[in-house]
Parts: structure tokens; C-alpha cells; sequence
């Protein structure tokens, strides 16, 4: 099967209707049903809407060449005829109470706008979910959806159930990730995620993308109204699912799938075994996306699931942030680092830092006494010398040595 071309060509009159398609399919089909990913894909949103429209269940199992798609959130089982017929069934019974316009309507009222692939705002990233790329898109925000998913764009996701540990620790990587012109993408819940989006509003430089799983007009978990209500005001919501839509535990499931392909690195900061932010580790991991995940207290079952991701499914272990940037194309800039900052000691050979050592860090010695200490010939030790002048971490005068002033 292959996937709609994201630029739809043709006239304005054919893109207006293949936008008004597939928002009408964000508002018919959920987002874990694969057949409708798959009629779309194959015929275009405007044909396979009309066909469903006039229930040609027939026709749309012909041109999907007698074959429909799976997929482990899908209940239905059965032969592909009536499984087709059951798609058609509940299509139509959702065409039957939805006033396309009317949503459009309250979504400009309420500030939200649609994104289809003939936007320029849409992102690129999308393409790697092929047929299961959204219908559309619903955004919030002043941010740019495809210029905040640049180079530097990092999932940072977990637990709901978190530590002040791993709070902690979602604050300080998405905060330093965001001073550095990063974009955080989390999931707005409690714990891992809020904590996450709090250290990157808390940055200068940066910005966060919150992608929730219900609509933009009702914001969840009503406890971090105020916060996603601040992310909407300063960078980006996004859902795929219209005003109106309530969160479920199948589209937070499916709401997975977005973070993962909107991000450059998914990173899970502290999770269970089970924690639903090791799916959207598997989802990133299937596009080919690098991950990584924070360790945790070997005691804590919080982080049962982190040390899953690196023990059973290779993640990368990150432990500061210079870790997260080591995950994306072209790691760290010069300069940039995390908590452990690398200086000229860390960078001398054994042999030159035994010497160092060895200079008395309030006087002077000579070459002599200090080829008796470290048991090397004098020769060794002039040679090692003259390194350590030039890295300027010694002085040398009048045959004495002494530590320079500013050497630790």
C-alpha cells in the first residue's frame, strides 16, 4: 500500500477537499483503526470518504486488494468482508451526528487550527508512520509545528507515578536541553511529562510541544490546566483528535505513536515495568529513532522499567545532558557538555599526572626530588615538565618547579 503523496496536487478545489476529508476523518475513525488508514492511503481521503459516505463496503475491500490490516490494538477479528462491513457500520454512524463545519467553526473561535500534509506548517517527521500518519492534525499555539521539530527536538517521557528523583531529573535534562535551543516534546500528563515541560518553560532559548491524546478545547489532566494552558500561549499543542474528543486509554495508546515520530530521540527519564512511556520507547525504536533512558535507584520500583530499556532492548544510558545530545544527528556542539565538565587534567597521560601530583601545591621542588618520588629517570621527568608548562599548569625557574596559581 502506498501512502498518500504529502503535497497534494491538482486545483484549489481538490485541496480543499481533500482537507475537508480528512477532517472529517479525524472526527469519524479513531485513531488506532487501522482500516481507515488503510482505505485512505490507498485511494486518497476525499474517494474513500465518499465511498464510505454511500457504503460501498465492497469497493473498498476490492481496491485494498481483499486484504485488511491489523493491529495489536484491534478488536475486530473475522473474515475481511465483514470486518469491512463493520468499518462502513460505524463510520456511518458517526457521519450521521457530526457537523464538519460546525467543529471548524468552534476550533477558530477557540483559537485551534487544522494542519493537513498540504500545509507548510506540517511535519516532515510524519512521513516515517506511512499509512498510520495521522488525517490531520489540531494545533494551539504562536510555534511553528515543523520549524520547533528541527535537529534538536528530544521526547523526554515517564511515569505518571514518579520520584521527586525523577522529576528532578526530567526538570534538569529538558531545562539544559532547551537553553540550547532544543525543543522538549512530552505528553502534558502528571509526573515525567509535566516536570519535563516545566524545566524547558523554565529555559531561555528553547521551546516545549505538548501532543495530548483528547481535544485541545478540554485539556487533561485538569490539574495541569495552567500549564498546558501556558505551553499553548508561549510554543505548540497538538492532538490528532478534533475538539470535543475526551481522552482514553486507547488514544493516549495511539498518542504514543506522535510523540515518538515527532521527536529526533525519545528518552525515558524514569518508568515502571509497565509504564505506557515504554511503548512510546518500542515506537521510536520501530522508526528507527534513537532512545535511551535514565537509571534509577536499584531499589526503586519506579525505574524498573528504565533499567528494562537498557538491559533488555539496548538503550542508551543517560545520565546527564550531554548524553541526550550524544542520541542526535551530529551530537554536541563544541563547548557543550552536561553535569561532569571535561577540563586539561582530565585530557593529560598518566605519566604527566603523576607528576603533577607529585609538585608540592603550596612550594617548590626540583626535577631531582621529584624523579626520586615518582620512581622515573630525570629525563622522564624534564620531558613530562615541559608538557605541563605549556598546558600551563606548572612554573618552571631558576631549576625549581611549582603548581601555577590558578591549578587546581
Amino acid at each position: 500500500m502506498t501512502p498518500d503523496h504529502p503535497r497534494p496536487h491538482g486545483s484549489d478545489q481538490a485541496a480543499a477537499a481533500d482537507r475537508t476529508a480528512r477532517i472529517t476523518w479525524s472526527l469519524i475513525a479513531e485513531p488506532s483503526d487501522a482500516i481507515a488508514f488503510a482505505v485512505c492511503s490507498v485511494l486518497g481521503h476525499a474517494v474513500a470518504l465518499d465511498l464510505a459516505r454511500r457504503g460501498e463496503a465492497a469497493t473498498l475491500l476490492r481496491e485494498l486488494g481483499g486484504d485488511l490490516p491489523t493491529q495489536a490494538s484491534d478488536p475486530e477479528r473475522g473474515a475481511p468482508r465483514a470486518r469491512i462491513d463493520r468499518a462502513v457500520e460505524r463510520w456511518a454512524a458517526r457521519l450521521g451526528r457530526v457537523d464538519v463545519e460546525r467543529v471548524r467553526e468552534e476550533a477558530r473561535r477557540r483559537g485551534i487550527r487544522q494542519l493537513t500534509p498540504q500545509d507548510g506548517e506540517w511535519p516532515e517527521l510524519l512521513e516515517d508512520l506511512q499509512e498510520t500518519a495521522p488525517h490531520c492534525l489540531w494545533v494551539q499555539g504562536p510555534g511553528h509545528l515543523d520549524a520547533l521539530l528541527g535537529p534538536r527536538t528530544a521526547a523526554l517521557v515517564g511515569s505518571r507515578a514518579s520520584t521527586p528523583y525523577g522529576e528532578d531529573t526530567a526538570a534538569t535534562l529538558a531545562s539544559a536541553f532547551a537553553a540550547g535551543g532544543g525543543t522538549v516534546v512530552s505528553g502534558g500528563a502528571y509526573g515525567i511529562d509535566a516536570a519535563a515541560h516545566r524545566g524547558a518553560l523554565a529555559a531561555d532559548g528553547g521551546a516545549t510541544v505538548a501532543v495530548l491524546a483528547g481535544g485541545l478545547d478540554r485539556l487533561y489532566p485538569r490539574g495541569n490546566t495552567q500549564l498546558l494552558e501556558e505551553i499553548g500561549a508561549r510554543h505548540l499543542l497538538v492532538s490528532e483528535a478534533p475538539p470535543g474528543t475526551a481522552p482514553t486509554r486507547w488514544r493516549f495508546l495511539a498518542r504514543n505513536r506522535l510523540i515518538a515520530a515527532l521527536s529526533r530521540a525519545t528518552v525515558v527519564v524514569e518508568a515502571s515495568w509497565r509504564s505506557g512511556a515504554l511503548s512510546t520507547a518500542r515506537l521510536a525504536d520501530e522508526l528507527s529513532r534513537p532512545v535511551g533512558a535514565v537509571p534509577g535507584p536499584i531499589t526503586s520500583a519506579a525505574s524498573a522499567g528504565s533499567h528494562r530499556l537498557i538491559r533488555e532492548r539496548g538503550a542508551v544510558l543517560i545520565t546527564e545532558p550531554g548524553d541526550l545530545l550524544d542520541l542526535l544527528p551530529g551530537g554536541p556542539a563544541a563547548g557543550e557538555g552536561g553535569f561532569a565538565v571535561q577540563d586539561e587534567l582530565d585530557l593529560l597521560a598518566p605519566a604527566d599526572r603523576r607528576v603533577l601530583d607529585a609538585v608540592p601545591p603550596r612550594s617548590s621542588t626540583t626535577g631531582t626530588r621529584l624523579a626520586d618520588e615518582v620512581g622515573f629517570r630525570p629525563e622522564e621527568v624534564e620531558a613530562a615538565l615541559a608538557r605541563l608548562e605549556l598546558l600551563g599548569l606548572v612554573e618552571c625557574s631558576a631549576q625549581r618547579v611549582r603548581r601555577a596559581r590558578t591549578t587546581p
